[in-house]
């Protein structure tokens, strides 16, 4: 059974973070990871969503499939409304998971959006594996994606070796630093959006004088 997102109920005039990210296991490292870095930008004020793994068990993307299921329409929905993206990938020999590269394929139906894709959009990428080879060929591929689809990648990209940092049942890391750069990545996406939202009001400002 497909668990519904997860929101804060801060006002709708507030950036919209959206987290994906996390394997079909519940309490992955990914998930953990991302989770933690919601939490934090919820305390900086923002709103937020979640799809974990579960909810990103989707049909193999087709292109010139018509019909969505579902789930795929919660995904695009959510992608759609989000000022602020946040993508955990565990590393799966040498790269980020088909899971969550699958997901990330339906990003291209938004092409038609104005504007499309991940364009004018922060996103934080996290990658999490079983030693540092993994993780840094991880977060290179999201960085290769996210530019592909029109996205900032923050500045800060946090590569987890889960065998030196483990997560509480709390989502809390066992490592200080990781959990300093998990929470400075939050607030360089939530910046991002805040900024973004300002330029945006500033520019319908400008076009109604």
């Amino acid at each position: 059974m497909r668990r519904a997102m997860a929101t804060n109920s801060t006002s709708d005039d507030t950036p919209l973070i959206l987290g994906i990210g996390g394997t079909p296991r519940p309490g992955s490292a990914s998930e953990r990871s991302l989770r933690h870095v919601l939490a934090h930008a919820r305390a900086l004020g923002a709103r937020t969503e979640i799809l974990t793994g579960p909810q990103l068990l989707l049909p193999i993307y087709v292109p010139q499939e018509g019909t969505r299921d579902t789930a795929v329409h919660a995904l695009v929905s959510a992608l759609r409304r989000a000022n602020g993206i946040v993508v955990a990938s565990p590393g799966y020999h040498g790269s980020l998971s088909g899971l969550i590269k699958n997901a990330l394929d339906y990003v291209e139906d938004l092409r038609e959006d104005q504007p499309p894709y991940f364009e004018d959009r922060a996103v934080g990428l996290i990658a999490c594996a079983t030693g540092w080879q993994a993780t840094g060929a991880t977060l290179a591929a999201l960085r290769s994606i996210v530019h592909a689809l029109r996205g900032w990648p923050t500045p800060l990209g946090v590569a987890i070796n889960t065998s030196e940092c483990r997560f509480d049942a709390e989502d809390r890391p066992s490592s200080p630093a990781i959990g300093r750069q998990l929470e400075i990545l939050a607030a360089q996406v939530v910046r991002f959006a805040e900024q973004r939202a300002a330029w945006q009001r500033e520019a319908a400002r400008a076009a109604a004088r």
